[in-house]
């Protein structure tokens, strides 16, 4: 066996890929005499030739491109690598773009999100509201924080707290429920009204456990709520004992490929933190 000039590679590579010795240098700011001298060594370490050499240039030898598709994937897993190095030296300033439900972007994750930038003061998080899962896959945003039952295997992250549901309505609420719709259906409160309340004619629906809020809060009719939201609103009153113990995590987490970006993760860290101090609060114990 041999040992691999991962150098060596590189040039051999940026031949193949450019078709000449010259476009090969360009590409790779040195001169034509260090990819020719390169090259030369990695033909002569290994005994083989790689390239035919022509007046229009350099052409991969047939019998040679399954070695240069090898080549590839070593150059791409070599680039993953120094994105991961990257990223994990990177300075801990920028924008962080948390992603939640809207719940928590106006009931918890503001306070917590002012408290975090006073301490680092180069961090800039912007929150984005959404009651539907964004691809953190495409980047559109940075950490997650969301209540769900499992963590998919995408993401890195951690549950930090737990938040608790319940059912509200105003003083002087019409008779009936009001119904979860979208994404909230395929909650664990959604779920069970849907069992147990699915074959009565709901008095209204909503995707949004703040616009749920809203309608129990006019008298529209009961609906559960986190009791994060429900407990704090004046004009709501707690239906003990119709729900029973109702209860997700919540996690904080980010990409895989993005855990340990040092903004990310010390973002995702304190968010985890606060979450946990909050917890009494999230599952309607004060």
């Amino acid at each position: 066996m041999h040992r691999v000039n991962w150098d060596d590679l590189r040039f051999v590579l940026a031949v193949a890929e450019a078709g000449s010795v010259s476009a090969a240098a360009r590409g790779l700011k040195v001169n034509h005499a260090t990819v020719l001298r390169r090259v030369a060594a990695f033909e002569e370490s290994f005994g083989i030739t790689v390239f035919d050499r022509t007046p229009q240039g350099y052409d991969v030898i047939p019998d040679r491109k399954r070695l240069i598709d090898a080549l590839q994937e070593v150059g791409n897993s070599v680039l993953a690598v120094e994105r991961i190095v990257a990223g994990a030296t990177a300075p801990l300033r920028g924008t962080v773009r948390v992603t939640s439900t809207d719940t928590f972007c106006q009931s918890v994750l503001p306070a917590i999100v002012a408290q975090i930038g006073a301490r680092q003061r180069e961090l800039k998080i912007d929150l984005l509201s959404s009651n539907a899962h964004l691809d953190l896959g495409r980047l559109d945003a940075d950490i997650t924080v969301r209540p769900a039952e499992v963590l998919p295997e995408s993401l890195f992250g951690e549950r930090a707290a737990m938040l608790a549901f319940d059912v509200y309505a105003a003083p002087d609420r019409r008779d009936g429920w009001l119904g979860l719709s979208g994404p909230l259906a395929r909650t664990i409160p959604g779920r069970w009204l849907s069992e147990n309340h699915g074959k009565s004619r709901f008095n209204g629906a909503a995707d949004s456990f703040v616009t749920l809020r809203e309608m129990a809060a006019e008298g529209a009719g009961r609906a559960i709520l986190p009791c994060i939201l429900g407990d704090r609103d004046g004009r709501l009153q707690r239906l003990r004992d119709i729900l029973p113990p109702s209860r997700v995590a919540i996690w904080v987490a980010s990409h895989t490929d993005l855990a340990d970006v040092p903004r990310i993760r010390v973002v995702r860290r304190r968010l985890a933190e606060a979450l946990a101090a909050r917890e009494r609060e999230l599952l309607g114990e004060v």
